[in-house]
């Protein structure tokens, strides 16, 4: 694990690591991450989960909703000028590009998804995170933001191994995860 000490370095110093891992790896990595997941008892009894559809660079998410998404009711992010409005996923004809940066979203005809009690399982990409369930996101603040409207979800990070760092530099609003999960 790297210690860091700004979040800009912090972000500076994955990115690199993730550009040196070829996509094909990314991809086996992710499907032993999300098998994991699947083998969660959390997960086994959500029947509500949020997702996120994955960027490149993350851990891959695709072919798990895919898998998913008629057996338990997917929720998937849309960004909506500062904020993330929750779709459910229906298939992958309802999949557009998004407006601010280009990641699938489902097409905002569907309804957005209010009751975010309902929401068991919540499925967090992040840049970093800590063993002491700390993350740390893009900057934005998106997820922060959406977590804490979620009180009852439990909170999944997944990451690769190098994502994993000593101490994360944490703000008051950053949220934590319950659990986070890489290949290791």
């Amino acid at each position: 694990m790297m210690e860091l000490s700004s979040k800009s370095e912090v972000r500076k110093q994955i990115r690199e690591l993730k550009r040196a891992v070829p996509l094909e790896e990314k991809l086996r990595r992710s499907e032993g991450i999300m098998r994991q997941v699947e083998a969660l008892p959390d997960f086994l009894s959500a029947k509500t989960v949020l997702l996120y559809w994955s960027m490149t660079d993350e851990v891959q998410t695709h072919d798990f909703v895919n898998k998913w998404y008629k057996e338990k009711v997917l929720l998937l992010p849309c960004v909506d000028g500062d904020d993330l409005i929750l779709r459910q996923y229906t298939g992958p004809e309802c999949m557009v590009a998004g407006e601010q940066f280009g990641i699938g979203e489902p097409d905002a005809s569907l309804p957005a998804f209010t009751a975010l009690e309902r929401i068991d399982l919540i499925i967090v990409p992040g840049v970093a995170f800590d063993s002491e369930g700390n993350r740390m996101g893009r900057g934005r603040g998106f997820y922060d933001r959406l977590l804490k409207t979620t009180p009852n979800a439990k909170k999944i990070g997944v990451a690769f191994d190098f994502q994993m760092i000593e101490h994360v530099p944490v703000e008051p609003f950053d949220v934590k995860m319950d659990h986070v999960i890489t290949e290791s």
